[in-house]
């Protein structure tokens, strides 16, 4: 097997989201299945990951509630249990159907406040990670905001802070000048030079790989390991955008451009991608627990 790794360089992507990747990629819609170790440590070769930090991962997942392991004979295969299964799907729509530039707003917003004894620091931070993972910025220390009408009540519920918390759903007065609210509550420099960088680079390299005709499209290269870091890095990167209200952003908003890009790249990957994953995957059905 040729595991040459030949990708743009960006940022350390974890063995994890690269797991992620491959399951919600080429499992997730195939049926209850499990996948061969030894095939999923080929796969994410393929992705520049090697075999002790993929045995590790597997390992790590299934203790974290994530992966199902099944012996078959000598062999152990690895199966998505109803938490992962949950998660990829909510990862595909944020893919898939989501785009990353929010030309849709409606004007409203979800505010939620909260006030925790001070001696709750370990819940403060929770909330607070898990608001900033939703897509909500700091109005203020204990008024968090966020674009468009969010249901956070079952996020709320699952960390036991419901008595603590107050929601509410609204829209701004004329008097607010909703850029600059923009621009004190979110790092848009931050964000964007996310997209802007991704953009660059995997257009970069498309461009070389083309000129010297091992681009994905071409059939030789890896276009599943590619495909592999381009969904982990793309989803990496909107899931710390907030899809703040494209006409309150910038005019040349780089999330615009970089979308284009994940999109061009990842239509040209899907077939020869697909093609070699199920070359090299080794399945069993998933048994009921």
């Amino acid at each position: 097997m040729d595991s040459r790794v030949d990708f743009p360089e960006g940022p350390q992507l974890r063995p994890q989201s690269l797991m992620f990747a491959f399951f919600g990629g080429h499992v997730l819609e195939q049926g209850p299945l499990c996948v061969y170790s030894g095939s999923v440590i080929e796969v994410l070769a393929r992705a520049g990951v090697g075999e002790q930090a993929v045995r590790s991962t597997l390992t790590r997942m299934v203790n974290r509630g994530l992966l199902r392991r099944q012996r078959e004979g000598r062999r152990m295969y690895f199966g998505l249990t109803p938490q992962a299964t949950e998660i990829l799907w909510n990862g595909k729509k944020r893919l898939w159907d989501t785009g990353a530039v929010n030309d849709d707003w409606d004007g409203t917003w979800t505010l939620l406040g909260f006030s925790l004894p001070e001696s709750w620091q370990r819940q403060r931070h929770d909330l607070r990670s898990r608001l900033a993972w939703s897509g909500f910025g700091p109005l203020y220390s204990g008024l968090w905001i966020a674009p468009g009408d969010f249901d956070v009540s079952a996020l709320v519920s699952e960390l036991g802070l419901a008595a603590h918390v107050k929601i509410f759903h609204a829209t701004a007065d004329d008097a607010t000048d909703i850029g600059l609210m923009i621009r004190d509550t979110w790092d848009l420099d931050g964000v964007g030079a996310r997209y802007a960088d991704f953009d660059k680079r995997w257009t970069d390299w498309l461009g070389s790989s083309s000129e010297s005709g091992s681009g994905p499209a071409s059939g030789s290269g890896d276009p599943l390991g590619t495909r592999l870091r381009l969904t982990s890095e793309w989803l990496q990167i909107i899931r710390t955008d907030p899809r703040l209200p494209a006409r309150h952003l910038p005019a040349a908003w780089p999330a615009r451009s970089a979308h284009d890009t994940f999109h061009r790249i990842a239509e040209q990957t899907e077939a020869p991608a697909c093609r070699m994953a199920a070359r090299l995957m080794e399945t069993t059905p998933l048994r009921p627990s």
